[in-house]
């Protein structure tokens, strides 16, 4: 049989990933159970439906990983320690997530990556694309019960393509069935595909986390482990390739489809184990005594009488998240790279009518058209926040993306089997053209007099503001250049071939320029004037105009005087 995930990285070293994080939840349920059905398989065994088929995994180990106890080496190669960037953006994303989400279980990324290096190598020999789904499918053998477990089809063959047997599917490689209850959204598209990375890493995630763990402890992070594949070899590995990545993870290209080829080493099943059998305390053993206590015999004139069981006091139930409503409208609405005015707010409510203190709410912006609509730093598109004492989360500092255009922002809450959602619907319009100018003014500080400059020397420092109504006004572009007047008095440009009077500086050395585009007035409708240079200039004067395309006109005397013989 081919084996389906043991294939060696072979890609360039690049730089550690720097990919900025976009967590997405959505309907994944997160419950807590714990006598879980693993991932890969549908119940609890000795092994994985998959072993045979992964074989041993400690054969793409470093050697020196191949016990997890000793720390991996420095500098290792890119075998040990490479990750196809749409991988580690999706391992990342998880994480995020799920801290999101279940603050208490501590994710980390490496653990997901772990898992998907031993489950398919980051899916990279199946062609994993930036979207992250592969060019072809990644399947597991049929679970018919020869040689691996036997599972009937759960999913009338949606995921793995088999209506009579179910096959563990995608990158994280979740049977259907188990897919059904820990599908989640990784990617905000709306979908649950297992054939995802997205979508699989934040279901792996959610399934780790189950039955409250919290996975910074190491045994629970050794049951979490031993729920995904009931493996003492699957955990060594995973925990190796963990530490591998904790130790520093380099990113590295998706590769194409079909680049790993299989090993040639044996492929080793996963020897079966036997689980031991527990002994309940105080039950099928003699009764001690206790001391300082003596024990009558059993007088039978007189029968001990049957003392009546007091009867079990109900464990109260505690009260769980039962819904979240809005606060105040679901319709947000702002122009075009503005602040919204209106705070977006949920209250989430418990099962008994109370408010529901410190509940992580996730916000999410989705369904973007507004090219960036963001939590106050672009490509920040999502929020976790935490309710008050009246049960009340806020989202603030949401900042409408450069165009105009619709999204949805989610606020998702989850408690241990269910999650809650409200949705507002946001709305960008376009940011009103300013009025045009109607006015230039010189602003300078020597603006009350009039230019003049002796021959030679460069008139600097001259700023003037664009106006409409009093108003500045930021954008108004302007045009500066030497005038004069023809027959008619009308001011032209001057002839840059004939012109003798001050010229500006060109890009090329010795350049002259006697016309240039300003720099566009900023908010304050302000607009600075290049050096105008007076070198080789005869005395006279000179007129400088500043035109807008709205044919707004400035015009200025430049007055050049002799220079005093010494």
């Amino acid at each position: 049989m081919k084996p389906l995930h043991r294939h060696l990285v072979n890609t360039s070293r690049k730089v550690l990933c720097t990919a900025a994080l976009a967590a997405s939840l959505t309907t994944a349920a997160v419950v807590t159970n714990t006598s879980t059905a693993d991932a890969g398989e549908s119940e609890p065994t000795p092994d994985s439906p998959q072993a045979t088929d992964r074989g041993d995994a400690r054969l793409d180990l470093p050697d020196n990983l191949a016990d997890p106890a000793v720390p991996p080496a420095a500098g290792a190669g890119e075998g040990a320690s490479g990750i196809p960037a749409t991988a580690l953006d999706a391992y990342k994303r998880a994480q995020t997530a799920v801290a999101a989400a279940l603050p208490n279980c501590k994710l980390p990324w490496e653990l997901l990556a772990g898992i998907g290096r031993v489950e398919s190598v980051h899916a990279s020999g199946y062609g994993l694309k930036a979207d992250g789904y592969t060019e072809r499918p990644i399947r597991g053998p049929q679970l018919n019960g020869q040689g691996f477990a036997e599972v009937k089809d759960t999913d009338k063959g949606e995921w793995d393509g088999d209506a009579v047997y179910d096959k563990a599917v995608g990158p994280m490689q979740f049977i259907p069935s188990t897919w059904a209850t820990w599908g989640a959204d990784g990617n905000g598209d709306s979908k649950r595909d297992p054939n995802n990375i997205y979508d699989a890493a934040l279901g792996a995630g959610l399934y780790l986390c189950a039955g409250d763990r919290n996975l910074s402890d190491a045994a629970q992070l050794d049951k979490a482990i031993l729920s995904y594949n009931n493996s003492r070899e699957y955990v060594n590995t995973v925990l190796g390739f963990m530490r591998q990545y904790q130790s520093g993870a380099t990113q590295v290209p998706n590769p194409p489809a079909g680049t790993y080829q299989p090993p040639t080493s044996p492929v080793l099943p996963n020897p079966r184990t036997t689980t031991p059998t527990h002994t309940t305390p105080g039950r099928g053993t003699s009764p001690t005594p206790t001391p300082g206590k003596t024990t009558n015999p059993t007088d039978p004139a007189k029968p001990t009488p049957t003392p009546k069981p007091e009867p079990e006091k109900p464990t109260p139930t505690p009260a769980r998240l039962a819904k979240l409503e809005a606060v105040g409208s679901t319709e947000l609405r702002a122009e075009a790279g503005s602040a919204f005015t209106a705070v977006p707010r949920i209250k989430a409510v418990l099962s008994d009518g109370k408010p529901a203190a410190n509940q992580f709410i996730l916000f999410a912006v989705e369904d973007d058209t507004t090219d960036g609509t963001n939590f106050g730093k672009p490509g920040k598109a999502h929020l976790a926040v935490q309710t008050d004492a009246e049960g009340v989360a806020a989202a603030p500092g949401l900042v409408a993306g450069a165009r105009a255009g619709s999204f949805t922002l989610r606020a998702t809450g989850y408690d241990t089997s269910s999650q809650f959602t409200v949705n507002f619907k946001g709305f960008v319009a376009a940011k009103p053209a300013p009025a045009p100018a109607d006015l230039l003014t010189r602003t300078d500080a020597g603006a009350a007099k009039p230019l003049e400059v002796v021959a030679g020397q460069a008139v600097k420092g001259v700023e003037v503001q664009a106006t409409a109504g009093g108003k500045a006004v930021a954008g108004t572009q302007v045009t500066a250049g030497l005038v004069e007047k023809n027959e008619a008095g009308q001011w032209m440009p001057v002839d840059p071939a004939k012109a003798k009077g001050p010229w500006f500086k060109g890009a090329k050395d010795g350049e002259k320029l006697f016309s240039v585009e300003l720099v566009a007035s900023g908010a304050d409708g302000k607009i600075v004037v290049p050096e105008l240079l007076t070198e080789g200039v005869a005395p006279g004067t000179y007129h400088l105009r500043l035109i807008t395309k709205e044919n707004v006109v400035l015009v200025l005397d430049v007055k050049v005087t002799a220079a005093t013989a010494s």
